[in-house]
């Protein structure tokens, strides 16, 4: 097997707006009730795609989920054009279009049984995310229904798990065994702790994990008081390099000294808290990079538009990529609607380890594929959303007219079973 690393975007639906339901995440509660554009939002996530394919870059995609949530409502009692609107901005909410809050994968290499593993997360912390679960499920069920893949429903209530976006994996190189990390948070912060503990260690059971090549790290919680309600806001990993700020951790000497005993390879870039503060990288999303290997050779840090705009930190990168260490490119992404909800580039895609041959070809993408993606969006994406909009039944219509229109497009109307309202 030819083992590389994909990107799998989530495509923005057609349903982002701006209901600003995430304590915790800055950005979204401060953006809240602000206008949305759906249609501009997506052809800033297909633009970002493009931006890793001519990196020589292979990618993928994952489908937004059919909004309004019918079945969610109806476990509710009650239907999208009757319930109260908090309900109605949780029913329609786009944030599956945070790929990485999809799933924890480990790949094949790291597993007792030499099979790439993926666990949905549940994200039950937050209303609005808590039933993305099941079409999280059926989609990858889909995309990775080779028995390369062994794909595991979501850990059970109440045991927080909010997927990639609190795991990273160090390797030599992609194919080698890796040393999993699992980041995790503490009750008592003055935001919810949304990755448990329990959560990782089940998932670390579950995918076959040696003890040897895993470890748990707790995260700072004056990182998460300040905004950092994922690990990756403060922290991203690739094959040897641990790329982090200086307080992400609890105890962050030992967390080195500790990776380092497992894999003596590690080389951390650390950024120091007097040159970016925790509210620096916050705002500029910094640590919310795609950290990629190119395939020419070298590192690459795949960056929101507000890193190369923010006074401090675009300076202190661009003194970082003009040493010798492992980063030594920057590509700058436009992503401005996903950032003003609280999600930059890397939240946008989930990593997996694979052979790209054992990967349904409906959700791998070429620049081919993004130009009709990019053609179907221009026709049917909607392009404005204000709050007040959400109990228009004819904005919710065009939602799931273009969500169907997608599924034609891709060839996946048979085989996702959507319940849109007649």
């Amino acid at each position: 097997m030819m083992l590389t690393e994909i990107n799998f975007d989530g495509l923005i639906g057609p349903s982002h707006n701006y209901a600003g339901m995430s304590p915790g995440n800055l950005a979204s509660t401060r953006n809240a009730g602000n206008t949305a554009h759906p249609r501009a939002a997506a052809l800033q996530g297909i633009a970002k795609m493009r931006a890793n394919l001519a990196l020589g870059l292979a990618q993928g995609i994952l489908l937004p989920h059919a909004r309004p949530d019918h079945p969610w409502l109806a476990s509710l009692a009650t239907d999208y054009a009757s319930a109260p609107p908090h309900l109605q901005a949780q029913a329609i909410s786009a944030s599956a279009m945070w790929a990485a809050n999809a799933a924890t994968v480990s790949p094949a290499p790291d597993t007792a049984d030499g099979k790439c593993h993926l666990s949905v997360a549940n994200l039950v912390t937050m209303p609005h995310r808590s039933h993305e679960a099941p079409q999280t499920l059926a989609q990858l069920k889909l995309a990775f229904a080779d028995p390369a893949f062994a794909v595991h429903p979501p850990v059970p209530a109440p045991f927080g798990d909010e997927g990639a976006a609190n795991h990273m994996r160090l390797a030599e190189h992609h194919g080698a065994v890796g040393l999993e990390l699992f980041v995790y948070t503490q009750n008592g912060l003055r935001y919810p702790a949304r990755q448990h503990r329990t959560a990782s260690e089940a998932i670390a059971r579950r995918h076959k994990l040696s003890p040897d090549n895993v470890v748990f790290i707790e995260q700072l919680p004056e990182a998460i008081a300040a905004g950092a309600f994922h690990n990756d806001v403060v922290a991203v990993a690739n094959e040897t390099v641990l790329f982090t700020h200086q307080r992400a951790f609890v105890d962050q000497n030992r967390v080195y000294e500790t990776i380092r005993a497992k894999f003596p390879a590690l080389q951390v870039v650390e950024v120091p808290d007097d040159a970016v503060s925790l509210d620096d990288a916050v705002k500029s999303y910094l640590f919310n990079a795609q950290l990629v290997t190119l395939p020419a050779g070298g590192m690459a840090l795949i960056l929101p538009q507000e890193a190369e705009d923010h006074p401090r930190v675009w300076p202190w990168l661009q003194e970082m990529v003009a040493g010798n260490g492992p980063i030594r490119h920057l590509e700058v992404v436009n992503v401005r609607e996903s950032m003003a909800n609280g999600g930059g580039p890397a939240c946008l895609r989930l990593r997996v380890v694979a052979d790209p041959a054992t990967v349904d070809p409906r959700f791998l993408v070429d620049a081919a594929k993004l130009d009709a993606l990019a053609a179907l969006v221009e026709a049917h994406w909607p392009e404005a959303i204000r709050p007040e909009d959400l109990g228009d039944a004819q904005l919710i219509r065009r939602i799931e007219a273009a969500h169907a229109a997608l599924l034609d497009l891709l060839d996946l109307s048979d085989s996702l079973t959507v319940n849109h309202s007649r």
